[in-house]
């Protein structure tokens, strides 16, 4: 379990209490992210300071610039939370934001190469297919992209800084009612740092990987440099910062087809090049080439500027900018060669004696832009005790999504397709106000929290022919998508310590969602959807008991909603111009969560212990309904899936020897569908990607003030890539693999501004696969300067 508990591991009988100061940084999201109510821990501090009073509250470890962070198992936490900071992950190899999370308990992160802009996470019974349930905030500014829900609607991750990062916090499940049903997998609050005193930082990163799969076998290389400057003057602060990354990526995908058992004739192209293996459902195929995500080549600039103003002692005024473009264009290949060593593209070829019929657009290679801005307002106070109130609004702009896509692989500047998404994002605002119990309340004292929430996502897609498609503009129109959601709640909790050694926290969160504007062009028809409204009231409740000094039993329960997203209403799954059918009369997702956890602290180390249960009515997955003629394949509504579980996890400072630092989780997640009327075969099955097993370990040995090393294995067990459970051959392209990988990375530090890391993922080379394969063995080199 990763956790700040440094002091707590040192001292783990002396557990001071210290309130949560309202004063500390209110973001709405990243603030809850260690309390169900923001005023909970001044309650728990308001009593006597006993010794059997002061167990009841976990140590308050404060550092610079950031709220204190808190026992994940505190009384009045409603969920299981695991917190990453820099102290942990300054000694792992981290690209981007999201690899902060790569060793956190029972969470995957698909990423399938550095840059990668659809990394999703995957947590519990929740896969990496299903993003719109996974909450990702940045300092309180929504970062989740629920314009859909699936790959390519992955967090904007793109608008944090890995290295301004000052604390990850994941809680997971939907315990908490200041959050939305989104919450069902888990929530990712990311809190940036803001400087004391004036601070510049330069950082440069070169990667390197060699990948070897079907004939492709050559090196591929990327490099990242971040630089950032900020000061504190007076009431003002600021932190400003600029980033670039380059790289190639492994092959992604390829084109395959089913062994043929049709003879060749004489009019079919004689080839060479091919290569063979057994596909996931162990079938004999063959490989042609690299396809679609061939090999992908990207450029990202970023830019973040985060300002804040003291207005008075007790109110503070914010403001954010985000700014993200990127450029990519994927490469294919063919391996087929005719007799005078030309590649082949498409027709009708002999293959061993067999053909196969290529079509023109198997090759087609790709290229697109994107720039995305993102702008965040703050206005909070922060008084020790009494009300607090804050206001955050956002809005994610998306200002260019161009995808442009070959018609055939030949080379050259030929007709294609242009999808245009430019003008969709999205629009939040949420107000809170929080009551803290004065340090006199006693323990009869209510910690409340009540809050508004408002948020709007809008979508615009246009797709055309167009007769040059590396620059062309749109020649005739193919197709055009629309749609909207927008959700409004009302929330209100409470935590009560109602004895010495028990704590309640309680609380409901009532939501109004409405998808509007909906509509569908195909050539020259076009449908309007009907606008669909509904409402639905979520309750929590949870009861922790504190058994001892050292040992805290917590239980909680939490109903929650996860409303449609309008590309599944009304656009359905995207897969680079490919449009599946839509579908806008999907039913919300309905959960009903359930937890008990167990923490011990002991030592130099804190232990816990978690047994879970999600039943999830009107799951939302695209799936096949097989029960009508012809089969329909858009996003459905399957009855019910039940995911249950367990995790333990540990974590200790100076284990065994000083300077040791440990932590290791192991997690047990059994999810099968239940009910499924579309999909009767699926019904008793393993739902889909859902290992069964997920290990993470990390040594850090800190040898001296200035030399430290880590070896880390992250595991995942059997998971299945289709409801039916048929793929039987999982670990080759185009299954989901089980996985052991150790990485390892040696940190020295000449000065304390100076750094210097050399590191690698994926030490022994693993082949894996996530349907594409996953990056080989990556080697980094890194340097860092500040001043």
């Amino acid at each position: 379990m990763f956790t700040l508990l440094k002091r707590a591991r040192r001292h783990p009988r002396r557990r001071a209490v210290t309130p949560l100061r309202a004063a500390l940084p209110l973001s709405l999201m990243a603030h809850a992210a260690w309390s169900a109510t923001p005023v909970a821990a001044a309650a728990a501090a308001d009593s006597p300071a006993s010794e059997t009073e002061t167990a009841l509250a976990p140590v308050v470890v404060t550092a610079q610039s950031v709220a204190p962070v808190r026992s994940p198992l505190d009384p009045n936490l409603p969920a299981t939370v695991t917190t990453v900071t820099p102290d942990q992950s300054q000694y792992w190899n981290v690209t981007t934001p999201e690899d902060v999370l790569k060793y956190a308990p029972n969470l995957a992160v698909r990423k399938r190469f550095i840059g990668d802009p659809n990394a999703t996470i995957a947590v519990r019974g929740t896969s990496n297919a299903q993003t719109a349930r996974g909450l990702v905030y940045a300092d309180g500014l929504l970062l989740s992209n629920f314009l859909g829900n699936t790959w390519t609607f992955a967090p904007r991750w793109s608008m944090v800084f890995a290295d301004d990062i000052a604390r990850t916090d994941v809680f997971y499940g939907p315990y908490s009612a200041l959050y939305p049903g989104n919450s069902i997998g888990a929530t990712v609050a990311i809190t940036t740092r803001m400087p004391t005193q004036f601070e510049a930082d330069a950082k440069v990163q070169a990667y390197t990987q060699h990948f070897d799969l079907f004939g492709i076998d050559r090196n591929f290389n990327g490099t990242n440099t971040t630089a950032t400057v900020g000061d504190r003057i007076g009431k003002f602060s600021f932190l400003i910062g600029f980033d670039h990354l380059e790289n190639t990526g492994q092959p992604l995908q390829f084109a395959t087809f089913a062994q043929s058992r049709t003879p060749a004739t004489a009019a079919d192209t004689p080839v060479t090049g091919a290569r063979f293996y057994n596909d996931q459902f162990n079938a004999r195929t063959a490989v042609l080439g690299t396809q679609a995500e061939g090999i992908e080549r990207t450029f990202q600039d970023q830019l973040r500027v985060k300002l804040a103003y003291d207005l008075t002692n007790t109110l503070q005024a914010g403001f954010a900018l985000g700014y993200w473009h990127q450029k990519y264009n994927s490469d294919t290949t063919s391996f087929l060669r005719d007799a005078a060593g030309n590649p082949v593209y498409s027709g009708r070829v002999n293959i061993e004696g067999f053909e196969y019929n290529i079509p023109a657009a198997t090759f087609a290679p790709s290229m697109g832009s994107s720039e995305n801005f993102l702008y965040g307002l703050s206005l909070r106070t922060h008084n020790d005790s009494g009300w607090n109130a804050e206001a955050v609004a956002s809005y994610f702009d998306i200002t260019q999504s161009i995808a442009r896509t070959a018609k055939s692989g030949v080379p050259g500047d030929g007709p294609g397709t242009l999808t245009d998404g430019s003008g969709s994002g999205w629009k939040s605002l949420d107000l809170r106000t929080s009551w803290t119990p004065t340090q006199s309340a006693g323990l009869a004292a209510h910690a409340l929290s009540f809050g508004y929430h408002y948020d709007n996502y809008f979508l615009d897609n246009v797709t055309s022919n167009t007769d040059a498609w590396r620059d062309g503009a749109g020649a005739s129109f193919a197709n055009a998508f629309t749609g909207r959601t927008r959700t409004q709640a009302v929330y209100a909790q409470d935590a009560w310590r109602f004895l010495p050694r028990w704590a309640f926290t309680y609380g409901v969160r009532y939501e109004n969602w409405n998808a509007y504007d909906g509509s569908r062009a195909l050539g020259g028809t076009s449908l309007a959807y009907g606008d669909v409204s509904q409402s639905h009231w979520s309750p929590k409740a949870s009861l922790s008991f504190d058994a001892t000094n050292e040992l805290t039993l917590r239980a909680s329960i939490g109903r929650a909603y996860r409303f449609p997203t309008v590309g599944e209403l009304f656009q359905g799954q995207i897969n680079g111009v490919s449009i599946v059918n839509s579908n806008p009369n999907l039913q919300p997702e309905d959960d009903l969560s359930k937890e008990l956890t167990a923490e011990w602290m002991h030592g130099n180390g804190v232990y816990r212990f978690t047994l879970f249960q999600d039943d999830v009515k009107n799951t939302i997955l695209s799936q096949t309904n097989t029960t009508v003629i012809p089969n329909v394949t858009n996003f459905q509504n399957i009855g019910k899936v039940r995911s249950r579980g367990a995790e333990a996890s540990y974590e200790g400072e100076d284990v065994l020897i000083r300077g040791l630092d440990l932590a290791a989780n192991v997690a047990y997640t059994q999810s099968k569908i239940i009910e499924n009327s579309n999909n009767p075969a699926s019904v008793g099955k393993y739902f889909y990607r859902i290992p069964l097993w997920r290990v993470n370990a990390v040594a850090t040995y800190r040898a001296t003030a200035k030399m430290a090393g880590t070896l880390a294995l992250r595991y995942s067990g059997r998971q299945y890539n289709t409801l039916t459970n048929t793929d039987v051959n999982p670990n080759t392209y185009g299954g989901t693999s089980t996985y052991a990988v150790v990485d390892a990375k040696f940190t020295y530090k000449p000065s304390k501004k100076t750094e210097l890391g050399v590191g690698v993922d994926n030490l022994f080379d693993r082949r894996y696969y996530v349907f594409h394969p996953y990056p080989g063995r990556t080697f980094y080199v890194e340097g860092r300067i500040g001043i």
